[in-house]
């Protein structure tokens, strides 16, 4: 039995991760300090369905707490390592910066230091869309730079990009980066577009639609987008010999470190989006159009083709069949 650490354990895609995991014979360590970024309830009952296996043992603490992951990794250690743990949210960074700070940069940091004393088989880190900042070529590529993040979230997500490939280099540590594309589904997370939205179409107040509405993201369903880590831990990045490395492959040529993009390969208007929603709810949104806030970008399109060379798997469900289920669980979770 591989033991798996997965940081962020209570959050919405930690969760499925840790499900699937239990699922597929891991015996998994869950960390998460359970933080009152949205509601701590949700967490708590996410956790508490783990729970249910006598293969999933919770640790309640913060990553970026000095020792605790250096003893975690002593301890248990892990075979496989998925870092989800982070504070998130491009809007919440502007208010509260030096949380970002906390968790996603020294979070990393102690999380790397663990590993370099006590190196398990495969690391992979979640990273963002938002590290492609200011980039307008689309579909983004793995193999593009990034280098201008628009907002202090993607900025924190993409010094951990580097940091990561810095412990990949010194000290051959397989390290897997992945850029998440705006993902959805059951459990999701409060402050993510289509829980407000779902809550506020049915309750009959406004929605605010940013950017008048002229935006779009490539939206990836959870279970999409696990299946997909599941397949990627099975695929650690080498070292590759003299440095040469595959067209359209962002292997590091100094270090096993690699960036993968996890999305649907197709950029969906948010109107569309608003009007699934509505479809699934069966009620019409009052909305309310707004500008662009800061630190936001237009658009966000994932070229997916890496990921389906490694592992022969894309990301398929489409909106409105996951908006359904979105749907569908928020109104039995609620008793709506």
């Amino acid at each position: 039995m591989r033991t798996a650490l997965v940081t962020g354990s209570a959050g919405f895609i930690g969760s499925f991760v840790c499900r699937r995991l239990l699922d597929d014979g891991f015996r998994v360590i869950g960390l998460d300090c359970l933080s009152d970024y949205y509601d701590v309830a949700l967490k708590e009952r996410r956790h508490a369905m783990l729970m249910q296996s006598e293969n999933f043992r919770a640790v309640i603490d913060k990553v970026e707490t000095p020792g605790l992951l250096m003893d975690l990794f002593s301890d248990e250690k892990p075979d496989v390592v998925i870092h989800l743990a982070a504070q998130a949210g491009v809007r919440y960074s502007i208010e509260n910066p030096r949380s970002y700070l906390e968790s996603n940069i020294i979070g990393t940091f102690e999380l790397l230091e663990a590993a370099r004393a006590y190196p398990p088989e495969h690391m992979l880190l979640a990273s963002t869309s938002s590290a492609f900042g200011a980039n307008t070529q689309m579909p983004y590529a793995e193999t593009d730079k990034a280098d201008h993040q628009m907002s202090f979230y993607a900025a924190t997500k993409k010094s951990t990009e580097n940091m990561a490939h810095s412990y990949a280099h010194l000290f051959d540590l397989p390290i897997t980066m992945f850029r998440f594309f705006t993902v959805y589904g059951p459990w999701g997370r409060p402050d993510m577009a289509l829980f407000k939205f779902t809550k506020a179409i049915l309750e009959d107040t406004p929605i605010d639609v940013y950017n008048y509405g002229d935006m779009s993201r490539d939206f990836t369903y959870v279970e999409d987008l696990v299946h997909a880590i599941r397949l990627l831990i099975d695929t650690p990045p080498v070292r590759p010999v003299d440095g040469i490395v595959a067209e359209g492959d962002s292997l590091s040529p100094v270090a096993p470190h690699r960036v993968v993009n996890i999305g649907n390969s197709d950029a969906v208007q948010l109107i569309a989006f608003i009007e699934a929603i509505e479809a699934a709810t069966g009620k019409t949104a009052k909305r309310n159009l707004m500008p662009m806030q800061a630190g936001d970008v237009p658009a966000t399109w994932a070229n997916a083709d890496l990921l389906k060379s490694l592992t022969g798997y894309t990301p398929k469900t489409a909106v409105p069949e996951g908006v359904t289920k979105f749907v569908e669980w928020y109104k039995d979770y609620y008793n709506v």
